[in-house]
Formats: C-alpha cells, structure tokens, sequence
C-alpha cells in the first residue's frame, strides 16, 4: 500500500507538473502571437509609409512639375516681353497731309504692324529725301519720344514738314523717300506724296524735319 501511495503521489506529481508545462506552452504561444501581429502591423505600416513615402514623392513631384511650370511660365514671360518692332514687320506709306495756309508741306508717314505680334517703337525713324541733287537726310524736331508698344494690326504715324517751293523756279526735284524704323538698319524707299520740289537753299543746314512716333497728329490707329 505504501509503494502505491508512493506510485500515485508520483503521478500525480507527474500530471501537475505536465499540466504545468501544457499551460505554460499555452501561454508562450499566447504572448508570441501579439508580437507576430505586431509585426504584420508594422510591415504593413511601413508599406503605409513606404506608400506615403511614395505619395510623398508623388507630391515631391507635383512640386517639381509645379516647378517646371514655374520655369516655363517665366519662359513664356520672357517670350511674351515685347521685342522691338522689324522693318519687315511693318507695312510702311505715305501721304501727303499738308494742311491749306501752312507755310509747310506736311507728308505723315504710317507704320502698320503686320508682323502677328505686339512690338515695341521708340524714338525717331530715320527719314531721307530721293532728290535731283541727292540724298538729303531729316533732322530730328527734337521733341520728346515716348516708347510704345504697337499691337498688332494697328498703325501709328510721324510726320515729316518741308519747306514750300514758292519761288517760281523749279527748285530741287524729290524723287522718292526713304525711311528706317527706329533701331533697325532695313530702309523701305517709298514714292514722294509731297510737293513735287523743294527750294534751291545754301547748303547750310537741311530745310526737312521728322518728328517721333505719334507726331503726325492721328496718333495710333
């Protein structure tokens, strides 16, 4: 009876400690199983961050693109500034716009902006005179000269003032004229609308003035 006591004691013994050990195994697995989870979370934060971190650079390149855009927009600023205006750009004539009881011949010279583009006109235009004695060069009037921009398909006008021939003689005969918009080097040579001579003078100084852009009296049109 002692030996089974013994026996039973010891399995009993046996079975606490197995049962012991099942529920520690069962609790090793309970607590490795949050960890593993923890882990799924955070694999897939980081692919929520990776994700972010690629929307992040989604944006970084919206603000790149937003950047080019940037640039480009300043590219078209700069493209859009009004260049100035070319010779061959213009569509260049003349008339006679002398007025009855000037004691001056008056020819108003029209510049039309054909080139598709706005452009921009400051200063004088150089103006010389065909004549049978030669080329004679306008002088300036010295008034002030505003720079403007010409849209395109509009007009604007500079006069040119000569003195009358009222001599009786034939004077000296004008054949043409020529003019050079401002800041270009390309003439355009135009027939002459005014009178058809100037007088005979000394040679000391030119008798034929041109003003600046917008001194014709119509201004821009």
């Amino acid at each position: 009876m002692r030996v089974r006591k013994l026996t039973f004691a010891a399995l009993a013994v046996a079975a606490g400690l197995s049962l012991t050990a099942c529920q520690n195994g069962e609790d090793d697995l309970g607590q490795s199983a949050p960890p593993a989870a923890s882990g799924a979370a955070s694999t897939n934060g980081g692919s929520g961050s990776d994700d972010s971190g690629s929307g992040g650079s989604e944006q970084g390149g919206g603000k790149d693109s937003d950047g080019k855009g940037t640039a480009a927009g300043t590219g078209a600023n700069a493209s859009s500034k009004v260049g100035k205006c070319r010779t061959d750009e213009l569509e260049i004539t003349a008339s006679d716009s002398t007025v009855g009881g000037d004691t001056e011949g008056t020819v108003a010279v029209e510049l039309k902006n054909g080139g598709g583009r706005d452009c921009l006109l400051s200063g004088y235009a150089g103006v010389d005179l065909k004549t049978s004695a030669g080329s004679l060069s306008a002088v300036r009037t010295g008034e002030k000269s505003t720079p403007m921009t010409l849209k395109d398909g509009k007009s604007v006008y500079f006069g040119v003032s000569y003195p009358v021939n009222d001599s009786g003689g034939s004077g000296v005969r004008v054949t043409g004229l020529v003019v050079t918009p401002p800041d270009e080097t390309k003439s355009v040579t135009l027939d002459w609308p005014g009178a058809a001579s100037l007088p005979v003078t000394d040679g000391s100084g030119s008798q034929v003035k041109v003003g600046p852009m917008g001194s014709a009296g119509q201004g821009e049109g």
